[in-house]
Parts: C-alpha cells; sequence; structure tokens
C-alpha cells in the first residue's frame, strides 16, 4: 500500500517537472508557488511519516512552539483553517498527546491549546526534519539567488496584502483597468 501511495507521488512529481521544464516553463506565478509549496509539503510530510505526525498536525505545533496557549480560535485564524477543521485535529492531537484543551477561569467560554511535554519535545525533533527539506530545495543555487527569491516573495505578499486591503474596501475603492476590472482580478 505504502509502494503504490509512493509510486503515484513519484509519478506526480514527474509531471509537475515534465509541466514546468517542458510544457509551459512560463506559466503564471501563483501555479509556480503552488507546486513548489505542494513539492515542499510532500518531502517534509514523508519525513514527519515517519513519526506519525500529519502535516496538518506539523501546522499546528510549529504555531504553538511559538505561541503555546493561544486559544482555538486563535489558532484556526494563525494556520488559515476553519474552526471545525481545526477542532478535528486538535482532538487527534489531544489524543496522540501532543496538546491539551483547556477553558481559563476568566473566560470559560474560549478553549486554549497547550503543547504538552512530549508536543514541546517534538521540537527537537521535526524541526531538523524542516530545515532539511528546505537544504534540498535550496541545493545549487547561490546565496546571492537565495536572496533574490526571498525578496521577490516578499514583495509579492506585500502586494497580495495591500490588494486584500483594497479588495476589502469594497469595488469602488479597488484600482480598474481599462476594461472596468479591478486590478489583480485576472485568473492568479
Amino acid at each position: 500500500m505504502a509502494n503504490a501511495r509512493e509510486s503515484r507521488e513519484q509519478e506526480a512529481a514527474r509531471r509537475v517537472l515534465k509541466h514546468w521544464h517542458e510544457a509551459v516553463p512560463n506559466d503564471r506565478m501563483a501555479h509556480l508557488v503552488k507546486d513548489v509549496t505542494r513539492s515542499f509539503q510532500r518531502s517534509l510530510q514523508a519525513r514527519l511519516a515517519r513519526h506519525n505526525i500529519s502535516f496538518s498536525h506539523w501546522v499546528f505545533l510549529r504555531i504553538l512552539w511559538e505561541h503555546d496557549g493561544l486559544t482555538q480560535r486563535e489558532l484556526s485564524i494563525e494556520a488559515g483553517l476553519m474552526e471545525p477543521t481545526t477542532l478535528i485535529a486538535l482532538r487527534t492531537m489531544e489524543t496522540l498527546g501532543t496538546v491539551r484543551r483547556r477553558q481559563m477561569n476568566e473566560n470559560r467560554k474560549n478553549n486554549h491549546v497547550f503543547l504538552t511535554a512530549r508536543g514541546k519535545r517534538l521540537k527537537k525533533l521535526l524541526v531538523p526534519m524542516a530545515e532539511e527539506v528546505n537544504a534540498i530545495a535550496l541545493r545549487e543555487l547561490s546565496q546571492r539567488d537565495i536572496d533574490a527569491a526571498r525578496r521577490s516573495l516578499l514583495t509579492m505578499i506585500d502586494n497580495l496584502a495591500r490588494d486584500d486591503q483594497l479588495a476589502a474596501a469594497g469595488p469602488s475603492k479597488a484600482p480598474t483597468n481599462t476594461r472596468g476590472r479591478s486590478v489583480g482580478s485576472r485568473q492568479a
């Protein structure tokens, strides 16, 4: 079963490589970033699976290693996930002994999420795996190229954050092109 899954994942990786190197090397940036993200996730997930940690649990652990004690809602927002999805993951993580949820005296309505000792110890085991994936991805890139890529991606994040703010202001506030469409409304 695992071999069949690995074979499907390898075939998917080959298709992505062929797409970018042969079929449409100048496809939209959003698609390239999405495929890079998926590749990072696949590589990390393979390493996390050896320790029975899912990628979604990794996302929550990373956040909690920096901000232990967030409410479930805050954790959902930080992870960019819906609250029911977060709740399901947290219940599983509680069963695995990596987190515990607790209501605080000052506000019994909110559940706060705390790492257990096991959840805290996982940081020393899992973070090096993520660092390894990053090192693999950056192999054969010069520091200058890495710095340029980081600057470019941060600029894209800033540009899209400004676009989000414009979109939230409503269509009358957003700049338009000559066809009356909001700038940035083209298919990503």
